[in-house]
């Protein structure tokens, strides 16, 4: 491929440059693709995506140098942000005060994430500091992932809502640690004190960042409809500038997003969907964060010992997702079946979790960053596409699917409304975190 975009750019100079048209050519072939996998196969667009960017990715493709910097690092931010404030808004919490188990249950099954990565591979050989960083980032679920399975299969339910919430939350701590965690790398710092400091230092600086997002927006949709393409241009843009400034200031913008958009929904409980004009923004920066995050996993060093990690690191966490689930289910109002369905649909993972690495490999020393990197990029790969697979399994298997699955039933997929709860469409109350 490089010697192919050598002799293509001997004899074309675009304005914007050459890899604008490479981008623009990518995500071209990433939306076609995206929409035949789900079309002919019934799988997400996200795996089309993903399989694109990654095939791109193993041949070679220039356009996304790693670690991230500059320009890509930006998009890949703006991007997350944007999702996790979605999923953040979508979070009600007066909700927890007649359900505070599913707090409990979030908690365990990060806590067993985190314990059984470190256990396994610390077992496998891996230095002790490489292997607090990869149990830290396999805590983040992927509620982007989720999400846009839930739309592709028009989903909906308590399985659905169940896994979206305790993703979103997964998501909220491993962004805390794992910031507070590269900030203490360049230090060598250890200890109970030193480890509280940074994490006070990310979650605070995020909440400042994140209640002057939501007041302002809040403030917004007391003058501007929420349907408004103005309105959809001034929440775009306070999302970026307060990624920009969260980031700056030694906060996290992906956190900062997210807790807006969780006291955002405090302020303004009415229910409010996004303008139209910001659901096309939404989905263009998806599908740009997931091309981006393959190609850049796919250009890891692969190797036999790497596999064998990765390998390790998946089912390690595959256990600890579906077990922390049903370790605490108990009194949530949800049966066993769900809570296995709800681990299996949160086995994906994706940018937050490319994020966190480009944050270690910035923060930790080369050696580290590079044994960091090595493991976990292969691993977000897999998982953005096979976790991709295994959410659409778990969602069709707990029957909470509207579209029948066209690679299973081979008949052409009736033509109905999206049943996704939004936020004007009040989901049935049987254990989810959903609220009109």
């Amino acid at each position: 491929m490089n010697e192919i975009l050598a002799i293509w750019a001997e004899w074309i100079k675009p304005s914007a440059g050459l890899p604008t048209v490479q981008w623009s050519i990518l995500l071209a072939v990433a939306a076609a693709a995206g929409h035949l996998f789900n079309r002919y196969s019934g799988l997400p667009k996200v795996v089309g995506y993903s399989l694109v960017g990654g095939v791109a990715g193993l041949a070679g493709f220039t356009g996304a140098a790693w670690p991230l910097q500059g320009t890509g690092l930006f998009l890949l931010e703006l991007a997350v942000a944007v999702v996790l404030f979605e999923a953040g808004g979508r979070i009600p919490l007066r909700w927890f005060r007649h359900n505070p188990m599913v707090l409990v249950q979030s908690l365990t099954e990060s806590v067993l994430t985190l314990v059984l990565v470190y256990a396994a591979l610390r077992f496998m050989g891996v230095r002790e500091v490489v292997s607090e960083s990869l149990a830290l980032l396999a805590m983040a679920a992927s509620p982007a992932v989720l999400a846009r399975v839930a739309i592709d299969t028009r989903a909906a339910g308590p399985v659905t809502d169940r896994a979206l919430v305790l993703s979103t939350l997964s998501t909220l701590y491993a962004l805390t640690l794992c910031s507070a965690r590269a900030g203490m790398m360049p230090r060598g710092e250890s200890g109970l004190t030193s480890t509280l400091y940074p994490v006070l230092v990310v979650l605070g600086l995020s909440v400042v960042v994140g209640a002057v997002l939501a007041l302002t927006l809040r403030t917004a949709l007391r003058v501007m409809s929420p349907t408004s393409e103005n309105t959809a241009i001034l929440l775009l843009a306070m999302i970026a500038a307060g990624a920009a400034l969260a980031a700056h200031f030694g906060g996290s913008a992906p956190l900062a997003a997210l807790l807006g958009g969780m006291l955002l929904k405090q302020l303004n409980p009415r229910p409010w969907s996004w303008p139209r004009q910001m659901g096309t923004a939404s989905s263009m920066l998806t599908m740009l964060m997931f091309v981006l995050v393959s190609v850049v996993a796919a250009q890891a060093d692969w190797s036999l010992p790497v596999v064998g990690l990765v390998i390790v690191l998946v089912l390690a966490r595959f256990v600890a997702k579906i077990g922390g689930v049903a370790i605490g289910n108990v009194g949530t109002g949800a049966s066993w079946t769900q809570a296995l369905w709800v681990g299996c649909a949160m086995t994906p993972m994706s940018s937050v979790a490319l994020l966190l690495v480009s944050q270690f490999v910035a923060s930790a020393p080369s050696v580290v960053g590079r044994q960091i990197a090595g493991v976990a990029l292969p691993a977000i790969l897999l998982m953005e596409l096979l976790g991709a697979v295994l959410a659409t399994l778990a969602i069709y298997r707990a029957g909470e699917s509207s579209k029948p699955w066209v690679w299973l039933s081979r008949t052409p997929a009736p033509a109905v409304a999206p049943a996704v709860p939004s936020a004007t469409t009040p989901a049935p109350r049987t254990g989810v975190a959903h609220e009109s």
